[in-house]
């Protein structure tokens, strides 16, 4: 029996679902998709930097069109399915890549785990970043940029290009514009409209650890009246964490909240609105990847950082934060996000849903 282990759908251990759902073998089948290249993506991080990191793919796609892509993560859940072969980060799954061979090897986290691992798998060319002695360092000098902006704050700041950009560059490619890619599952139904009018999505939260992003529920009941009086209906959108302040805005303001949810149903639910207002947030690189006009609240990070594809508008505080890249406000004086006007917000809300 002739099997093609070279096959895009070949699994070894067990049939590949043309077989099963088909009957067909390797030696007459209409499926045969020949792969001669493996590419190896090590981005463990937050599920954030995951998503954004899938703007890649099509390049990838593009370049390598007879590659097959595997990526390690922390999230796999999030992951697309395009992508040929996703792992979760653990022991089991090192040894797999300790056996394995690659073309192409893109690290693009500065993590010492990640950066560990990209030293120890055995690649034709690696891109990002590398162990050198046990820290953390450039694979080449397409990586330097992005490594010394993460390092030097007074560069960071000076710094004109967009993550997208900067991940483009350390793999030698220019970027012209690619998006996100994000699996939405359409199966899941959600009923809780009230009007024809938009659904403004608001990420209420900003993470246990980024305490320095966080926007007052003053500010936000402010917002929502706004929202209302406009005609349009407030969604409040955030997880666990942000689940007991968003009932008791929703007790306030009456703005509708459904409740927190596995992280393919909340992407469901950010699909259903018409605008998402958010932090520097996993939900924010949610709503870039469903496409949705985006008012991104920031303050402590440069702005130039982020892609919004033209979908959207970035709003800061009209007095300046001297906190920056701090998860915790060290500013005695004042904390700039009461300085994030709620008529800012709202007009970026107009202006987004007219874009």
């Amino acid at each position: 029996m002739i099997y093609k282990s070279d096959c895009r759908h070949f699994l070894g251990h067990i049939p590949c679902k043309y077989h099963k759902n088909e009957g067909v073998h390797c030696s007459d089948c209409k499926y045969y998709d020949k792969t001669d290249k493996k590419i190896l993506i090590i981005k463990l991080g937050a599920i954030g930097d995951v998503i954004r990191t899938t703007t890649l793919i099509p390049k990838i796609k593009q370049e390598y069109p007879t590659a097959q892509i595997w990526w390690i993560t922390y999230s796999p859940a999030i992951v697309p399915d395009i992508v040929d072969k996703v792992f979760k980060y653990d022991a089991e799954t090192t040894t797999i890549l300790e056996q394995t061979k690659f073309d192409v090897l893109i690290n693009l986290d500065k993590d010492i785990q990640a950066c560990a691992l990209a030293s120890k798998v055995d690649a034709n060319t690696k891109y990002g970043f590398i162990l050198e002695n046990g820290r953390p360092a450039p694979a080449n000098e397409l990586a330097i940029h992005k490594f010394n902006t993460g390092l030097f704050d007074d560069l960071n700041k000076a710094n004109r290009k967009s993550y997208p950009e900067e991940i483009f560059e350390i793999c030698g490619w220019e970027f012209s514009g690619e998006d996100y890619l994000l699996d939405c599952d359409q199966s899941v139904k959600w009923d809780y409209k009230t009007t024809d009018k938009p659904v403004i999505g608001l990420n209420t939260g900003c993470g246990a650890r980024w305490v320095s992003r966080l926007w007052a529920n003053e500010k936000w009941e402010a917002l929502i009246a706004k929202i209302q009086n406009a005609g349009y209906e407030a969604l409040l959108l955030g997880g666990k964490q942000e689940d007991e302040n968003n009932k008791l805005l929703q007790k306030k303001t009456n703005a509708t909240y459904l409740g927190y949810y596995s992280l393919p149903e909340f992407i469901s639910l950010v699909n259903t609105t018409d605008a998402v207002v958010s932090a520097v947030t996993m939900g924010m690189h949610i709503a870039i990847g469903l496409k949705k006009p985006l008012v991104l609240m920031n303050n402590i990070f440069n702005p130039y950082e982020f892609e919004l594809y033209g979908r959207g508008e970035i709003v800061q505080p009209r007095k300046e934060c001297t906190c920056y890249f701090s998860p915790k406000c060290k500013n005695k004086e004042y904390f700039c996000m009461n300085h994030l006007e709620v008529d800012d917000v709202f007009d970026a809300i107009v202006k987004s849903l007219k874009q």
